[in-house]
């Protein structure tokens, strides 16, 4: 069943002291560009480096004791996976293909998980968990098609609009739909007539390219600056499928290098480390293509990247993402 508000409420309460009440502060420079405040939820500033932490908590709350969790993972869900699972003194399996940044691998190590690499895919990495979860009879934490992973990340549309009720506008990363669908529930049950836009990388958006569709569908995963953004969502997708379709007032595409010069700004005018994902929002209104009614909120939502690739980015380096080159650029120029 799709979760309901009463879910995220409890999913608030679950969370309560360990991944809540992150920092919601303005960005001068991109109020500007939109004319009223534009605020930044600094979901970077989890435990983690994450939003994730908080949907991974809610789900693994759930666990019975005895047993053992997996999940499939392009980094952040499965630190959060890890970090539930070893406060509650669980086995974890994360899985996870090829494609993943070996910063994130390492860093869900370090948190005592176990990390299987299977494939190039996120569907390949899901095929493996499942297999684990009938083999091994371990627990499988969806990373976003799980009505207590949506009520998690829901938390933050809640934070949200206590914090500025009179928010018009929330620009959200969309991937798997578990954030996108959770915030957008949260928020338009607070403010109905909210715009919740969801906005992914132009290369391998599984969600936004099923909306179009009308129905999931596989997607080619390529390395992207946005990499959090990456992998399907699923053939059999219950839940963040149609609550995305149903909950969200538009969706967009941006490209390479509108994240890369989005990363650049945020670091540079907010003295922010942040993954490409978490800049797609800004990178929408930078761009030119979304001109958002303030106040505007958009979700700030990991820290854990490679920092080769974001020091090529910040000092205006040429970044090799697969077969494609992002052409540097020296901000300011």
């Amino acid at each position: 069943m799709q979760p309901t508000l009463a879910d995220i409420h409890a999913a608030a309460n679950a969370i309560a002291g360990v991944a809540d009440a992150t920092p919601l502060v303005p960005s001068p420079f991109m109020g500007a560009r939109c004319n009223g405040d534009f605020l930044l939820k600094l979901e970077n500033m989890q435990p983690i480096g994450a939003f994730k932490l908080r949907g991974a908590l809610n789900a693994v709350a759930g666990v019975p004791d005895a047993a053992g969790v997996t999940c499939c993972s392009t980094g952040n869900h499965g630190r959060g996976v890890a970090y539930a699972a070893r406060q509650r003194g669980l086995r974890a399996v994360i899985c996870m293909s090829e494609l993943v940044p070996q910063v994130k691998v390492d860093g869900i190590r370090a948190l005592g998980a176990e990390v299987r690499i299977t494939g190039r895919s996120q569907d390949e990495a899901l095929a493996e968990s499942r297999r684990l979860v009938e083999a091994e009879g371990l627990v499988e934490i969806s990373p976003f098609d799980d009505p207590r992973v949506i009520a998690g990340q829901g938390t933050i549309g809640l934070e949200i609009m206590s914090r500025r009720p009179d928010i018009e506008t929330l620009l959200v990363p969309l991937s798997g739909g578990g954030l996108a669908a959770g915030v957008a529930l949260a928020a338009k049950a607070i403010k109905p007539d909210v715009r919740v836009v969801g906005i992914s990388m132009d290369r391998g958006a599984a969600m936004y390219q099923s909306l179009r569709a009308g129905h999931p569908v596989d997607v080619e995963e390529v390395p992207s600056l946005a990499d959090s953004l990456g992998g399907g969502i699923g053939a059999d997708n219950r839940l963040t499928y149609p609550m995305c379709r149903d909950l969200l007032d538009g969706t967009m595409l941006v490209t390479e290098e509108e994240i890369y010069h989005a990363m650049q700004v945020l670091y540079y005018e907010d003295r922010l480390v942040a993954e490409g994902a978490c800049v797609v929002g800004l990178a929408a209104v930078l761009s030119g293509k979304l001109a958002p009614k303030p106040p505007v909120a958009t979700i700030v939502t990991g820290r854990n990247l490679d920092m080769e690739v974001f020091t090529r980015v910040v000092t205006g380096q040429d970044v090799t993402l697969g077969d494609k080159i992002v052409k540097g650029q020296a901000y300011g120029t």
